[in-house]
C-alpha cells in the first residue's frame, strides 16, 4: 500500500510533464535537447539562489510574516527570470520556432524544479505507513508550477525575443511576468498572514495558474498578429 501511494503521488507529480511533451508537437520536433539544456540552467540558477538565500536571509524559528525578508526573497526569486532569459535567448537551440522553444524551455525548467524540490520528500514521506493528503497536494502544486513556468517562459519569449510586439501590450506582459515571478511570496503571505491552510493555497495556485496561462496565451496570439 505504501509503494502504491508513492507511485500514485509520483505519477501525479511528474506524469503531466511527460504527457505535455508527448501530447504536443514538442515530441514531433525533437525538442528534448532544449528541455535538458533548460533543466541544467535551472540547476545552476537554483544553486545561485541557494547561496543568495543562505547569505542574505535570516533563519526564523517562527512562521511570522516578515515583509522585509519576503521582499528580499522575492528579489532573489528574480534570479529565476534571469535564468529563463539565458535559457531562452542565449542558449543555442535547434532550428525550432519561438512557439516550441518557450514550451520546451518551460517544460524542462518545471521538471527540474519538481525533481529538485519534490522527489526526495515524496520518496521519504509517501512511503510512510500512514496515508496523508499532503503528497497528493504537492503533486497538484507541481502541476500548477508547470503551468506557471510555461506561462512565464511564454511571457519571457515575448519580452526578449519578440521585437515587433504592440506597445499597448507591453505593460500587461511585464505585469503578468512579475505576478508569476513573485508567486512564492504571494502564497507565503496567504499562509502566514491570512492563515490559509495548504489545500486552500494549492487551490489558489491551480486557479491562478489557469488564469495566467489563459492571459499568456492571448497575449502570445495578439503579438503574432501583423495588423497590431
Amino acid at each position: 500500500m505504501t509503494l502504491f501511494h508513492f507511485f500514485n503521488c509520483a505519477i501525479l507529480t511528474f506524469g503531466p510533464h511527460a504527457v505535455y511533451y508527448s501530447a504536443t508537437p514538442l515530441s514531433e520536433y525533437d525538442t528534448l535537447g532544449t528541455s535538458v539544456k533548460a533543466a541544467v540552467v535551472y540547476l545552476a540558477t537554483a544553486l545561485v539562489k541557494l547561496v543568495c538565500l543562505a547569505t542574505f536571509l535570516q533563519v526564523s524559528e517562527t512562521e511570522v510574516f516578515d515583509p522585509y525578508q519576503e521582499a528580499l526573497k522575492a528579489m532573489i526569486g528574480f534570479i529565476d527570470v534571469a535564468g529563463l532569459y539565458y535559457a531562452l535567448a542565449q542558449l543555442t537551440h535547434r532550428n525550432i520556432s519561438q512557439n516550441h522553444k518557450f514550451q520546451a524551455v518551460g517544460l524542462g525548467w518545471a521538471f527540474a524544479d519538481s525533481v529538485l524540490h519534490r522527489l526526495a520528500p515524496l520518496w521519504v514521506g509517501a512511503r510512510g505507513l500512514e496515508f496523508t493528503w499532503d503528497y497528493v497536494l504537492q503533486g497538484l502544486e507541481a502541476n500548477a508550477n508547470l503551468v506557471f513556468t510555461i506561462s512565464l517562459a511564454a511571457l519571457g519569449s515575448l519580452m526578449w525575443l519578440r521585437k515587433n510586439k504592440p506597445k499597448t501590450l507591453i505593460p500587461i506582459i511585464y505585469t503578468c511576468a512579475v505576478i508569476i515571478a513573485t508567486m512564492p511570496s504571494i502564497t507565503s503571505y496567504l499562509r502566514r498572514v491570512m492563515g490559509w491552510h495548504f489545500p486552500k493555497v494549492v487551490g489558489f495556485e491551480l486557479l491562478t495558474s489557469l488564469v495566467m496561462a489563459f492571459i499568456s496565451c492571448q497575449l502570445f496570439i495578439l503579438c503574432q498578429r501583423p495588423s497590431l
